[in-house]
């Protein structure tokens, strides 16, 4: 028996599973299980299935068990609690107020507030999808009372959110790190400026369509003093305190990432409970919500691993390079194709299904043209982010849509406005794949 086929054949069958909606997790661990039973029922020849089966338990089991009692992926649920503390304890608002107060009186400045309280919000949180709740609670309904048009004001909030992929500390990033066993901290490093330069792009856009087209956001006649404008600046410290604590520690070598997580948990408990917008007793539900989050991200982790545990069994991933090899495909070209497959697999599936489903067949072939991981991984991220708004299924556009609960505003018209700043994500995209310099800078100086 080919086992290569057997790889084949189990990878369309996830396929088929994923297109009739079946839960990723589900897909690909029942899928893995069952593949690697029938690898070894069938080892000698002879179907054997008693002995297959204690087999198979055993690697799925070590497979698993392994992952989940990883070091590094102990800074998920970290990250996950910060965020909800950092929102709790006001810490990740006070970006956006800052922001809104020093740019109330530019054309869409309301938008390019948001976008940057969006970006704020990344670098503690970490991910796109919490980013895009909370700051579509806060921002969109603003904006709308403003009389913003409703495309600008969901879309600059919805394309904001996917900073939280980019942008340190990213759940992405840390899930990328364990599966290809590259550096956690030389990622969350090199997502530094590719996460500025996408902010940057959003919000030139807002310039370009309010100059275009300057009846879609009202200037407003709200003016501030520089006192207030001070005290709102003055009233960031702690985000930027956590953000120089995560970035600045790591860079310094002064801690790991892992340390620099409970670090930072720490630091925001501590200041909402001093501050009095957290009581002890509220910190459980928090906790609980994490837990959640921490158990759906963890349970996908843990049956990928047990497909990837399959690709080795089969050596699925050597065929594949094989083929790589005989096609005679150039590096851009396969950059290409890789890059087209993100953006269909983005239109239809969550950026941690699209990464533990893809890695494990794709890391072998880019080792196989010698390329950098680090870089990779920053390439992968943005095209994850991009599937975040892409249609027909943008993640963070259903859930924009599902937090507006007093003006309700449709799907149609959320992606209307997205368009644009998918155009925006395009050109960061390329000019990250065309000058690799833009994600290594930072990490390569280290």
């Amino acid at each position: 028996m080919d086992l290569a086929i057997v790889g084949y054949v189990a990878c369309a069958l996830v396929i088929l599973l994923l297109a009739i909606r079946v839960p990723i997790a589900f897909a690909i661990g029942s899928v893995a299980v069952g593949a690697i039973f029938i690898v070894f029922a069938f080892r000698t020849g002879t179907f054997q299935p008693d002995r297959a089966m204690w087999t198979t338990l055993s690697l799925a089991f070590s497979s698993s068990f392994d992952l989940v009692h990883s070091y590094d992926l102990s800074m998920i649920p970290l990250f996950i609690a910060l965020g909800h503390i950092a929102y709790k304890a006001g810490i990740t608002t006070e970006i956006y107020e800052a922001a809104r107060v020093w740019l109330a009186r530019l054309p869409g400045g309301v938008a390019i507030a948001s976008i940057a309280g969006c970006g704020g919000f990344s670098a503690i949180s970490g991910s796109s999808i919490a980013c895009a709740s909370t700051m579509g609670r806060i921002c969109t309904p603003e904006m709308l009372r403003l009389n913003y048009d409703p495309r600008l004001a969901t879309a600059s909030v919805a394309a904001g959110g996917t900073l939280g992929s980019l942008i340190p500390p990213s759940v992405l990033f840390i899930i990328y790190g364990i599966f290809t066993e590259t550096s956690i901290s030389k990622l969350f490093l090199a997502g530094i400026l590719p996460g500025l330069l996408s902010l940057i792009g959003y919000a030139l856009v807002v310039v370009f369509w309010v100059k275009r087209s300057p009846e879609i956001a009202p200037v407003s006649n709200i003016v501030f003093t520089g006192k207030q404008k001070l005290r709102a600046a003055i009233g960031t410290w702690p985000a930027v305190l956590l953000f120089i604590m995560v970035v600045g520690g790591i860079y310094g070598g002064i801690f790991t990432a892992t340390e620099a997580a409970a670090l930072s948990l720490l630091f925001a408990t501590l200041l909402g409970i001093a501050r009095g917008k957290i009581r002890l007793r509220e910190v459980v539900p928090l906790l609980r919500d994490t837990m959640v989050t921490t158990g759906a991200i963890f349970f996908i982790a843990a049956c990928a691993k047990i497909f990837v545990a399959l690709i080795a069994l089969t050596g699925l991933s050597g065929s594949l390079v094989g083929l790589l090899d005989a096609s005679d495909i150039g590096p851009l070209t396969f950059l290409l194709m890789v890059s087209l497959i993100y953006i269909l697999l983005g239109m239809f599936l969550d950026p941690i299904g699209i990464m533990v489903l893809t890695l494990p067949l794709m890391i072998p072939m880019v080792e196989s043209y010698d390329m950098n991981l680090i870089w990779f991984g920053v390439v992968i991220v943005k095209l994850l982010e991009i599937g975040l708004i892409t249609p027909p299924v943008g993640l963070n556009v259903f859930v924009l849509a599902g937090v507006l609960e007093e003006r309700k505003v449709d799907i149609g018209t959320i992606f209307a406005g997205v368009m644009r700043f998918l155009v925006s994500d395009l050109i960061v995209l390329i000019l990250l794949i065309a000058i690799p310099a833009i994600s290594l800078i930072i990490p390569l100086s280290m």
